[in-house]
């Protein structure tokens, strides 16, 4: 178990990368952490934000889909907060230089409109709590290198999710549906790179219904006595593999009677 100085320590490791805009070796290259140790680091980082002003807009769940688990080798799902400075616009352009190994994942978010809260959350609970459903972009840029430069190091579980899981932003769409008007295991996207399509895929890709990643927060938050609250957006995972932005980069998401979503990198 990390202790408090070291925990600190690490957040504050973190929070300086991400505002210096460099990665920094994984943390457990030189910290034994275990799961308990990196949501400690994870809240601290969050916590310091919180204390300069951001709100906590929502969650994130990660890492719920195997294509996702395939590609950063990594086999569990992790959860991270949104913050409200985390919100771009659709149609929209962001700095790609402002993120460090920037990246985009296609998901569908939930907001919900009654508060969930247990360890035994059924799909059917998620979806009747859910107001709305909307397709979303994630931004993610981990702020510490997936395979070190240097030592070929690769950062464990623990490191993915100390960095707040990679969270940087995220692109709402504007088309809402009720989660009863629409099978959202057959919901999906195409995922295009300036103009060229890179991924497609089925939200069943993520726990066989995105609504399954939503009770998979619940059932974490439990033992912590945390609540999700009506109004949050919930993201529930990518059901694509990420795919790499650079300066001058368009990317459109196709997600068919749910829209597009459109972001100009600069």
């Amino acid at each position: 178990m990390l202790n408090a100085q070291q925990i600190t320590e690490a957040a504050n490791r973190l929070y300086e990368a991400e505002k210096a805009r460099i990665q920094i070796p994984a943390l457990t290259k030189t910290l034994e952490m275990d799961m308990a140790d990196a949501y400690a680091v994870q809240k601290a980082w969050v916590d310091r934000k919180i204390a300069e002003g951001a709100e906590v807009y929502g969650y994130k769940i990660g890492l719920t889909s195997r294509a996702m688990q395939m590609a950063v080798n990594i086999d569990q799902p992790d959860y991270g907060v949104l913050l409200d400075d985390m919100v771009f616009p659709n149609n929209g352009q962001i700095h790609a230089n402002h993120f460090t190994d920037p990246r985009i994942e296609t998901e569908f978010a939930f907001v919900l409109k009654k508060p969930l809260f247990g360890e035994d959350v059924s799909l059917e609970q998620v979806l009747d709590a859910t107001d709305y459903v909307v397709p979303t972009l994630e931004l993610i840029a981990a702020r510490s290198f997936r395979t070190d430069p240097e030592t070929g190091y690769t950062r464990k579980v623990f490191d993915t999710i100390a960095d707040n899981a990679a969270n940087a932003g995220i692109i709402i769409g504007d088309e809402r549906v009720k989660p009863q008007d629409i099978d959202l295991r057959w919901a999906g996207a195409m995922l295009y790179l300036n103009g060229q399509i890179e991924e497609t895929g089925l939200a069943a890709g993520v726990l066989d219904h995105p609504g399954h990643g939503i009770s998979w927060i619940c059932r974490r938050f439990a033992p912590h006595g945390i609540s999700l609250e009506p109004g949050q957006l919930l993201l529930s995972g990518s059901f694509t593999r990420p795919v790499v932005v650079t300066p001058g980069d368009h990317i459109k998401a196709d997600y068919g009677p749910l829209g597009e979503i459109n972001v100009e990198f600069v």
